[in-house]
């Protein structure tokens, strides 16, 4: 039997640890992997109909709503983890106090700009802003972007007191890339994200793309999606 080619759609969150995975697939198996990452409301829109895609990854409410439209096969979901929100700043300048709620608030209020994305990131920040009761004045100095790698390039090129997020997976993986990791948000407030892969319904990999979803659940993989950072 040929080998087959398998198609991934996928939240960019959890790339890091989901490219090592895939090479070691590829190593173990003859099967070749293609990755594409979007935002959650990306991955909604591409799933249709004609979508070209073996396997979907994406936050469990996104795939809920694509089996209620049924572009995703009823067998099981595997769950790869969940990441954290994480701040960031470019690198070698000043970084901010954020180790409890307080101190955040402090820095945030003090912060030139906050430079965040509009996918699922950025609304619970917006949440969060509102929850700690300084919504209104961080409004006015909020930059949203429609993905990570637009934030990231503001971020590498931005000012001094400009205080950007992310999940924490691909902030670390970009440390190389004109910007520094501060921390976590803190404890207390801090938003995980769950990450599941599922087989897109009436996909051309067949049996290969329901292998890839079960290594996912190996050992191996396991270890290497918890060294990332996908917990």
């Amino acid at each position: 039997m040929l080998p087959a080619d398998i198609s991934i759609l996928s939240a960019g969150a959890v790339g890091p640890g989901l490219k090592k995975v895939t090479e070691l697939f590829q190593q173990d198996t003859r099967e070749t992997v293609k990755l594409t990452f979007a935002t959650a409301p990306t991955i909604v829109e591409r799933l249709g109909a004609d979508s070209q895609f073996d396997i979907v990854i994406a936050p469990p409410i996104v795939l809920d709503d694509a089996a209620r439209q049924k572009k995703i096969s009823p067998e099981r979901r595997v769950l790869l983890g969940r990441i954290g929100a994480g701040v960031m700043v470019r690198a070698q300048t000043p970084q901010p106090s954020i180790a409890t709620v307080e101190q955040l608030k402090k820095s945030l209020l003090d912060a030139r700009s906050l430079v965040f994305n509009r996918a699922s990131t950025g609304t619970y920040l917006e949440n969060l802003f509102q929850r700690l009761g300084i919504g209104a004045e961080l409004e006015r100095k909020s930059i949203r972007y429609p993905d990570f790698a637009a934030v990231l390039d503001h971020m590498s090129r931005g000012a001094n007191g400009e205080i950007g997020f992310g999940a924490t997976t691909v902030i670390v993986e970009n440390t190389q890339r004109g910007i520094e990791f501060v921390g976590p948000l803190p404890a207390e407030i801090q938003n995980y994200t769950a990450y599941e892969a599922a087989v897109v319904q009436n996909n051309a990999a067949g049996a290969a793309a329901r292998e890839f979803i079960e290594y996912l659940n190996s050992p191996l993989a396991r270890s290497v999606l918890t060294d990332a950072g996908i917990l």
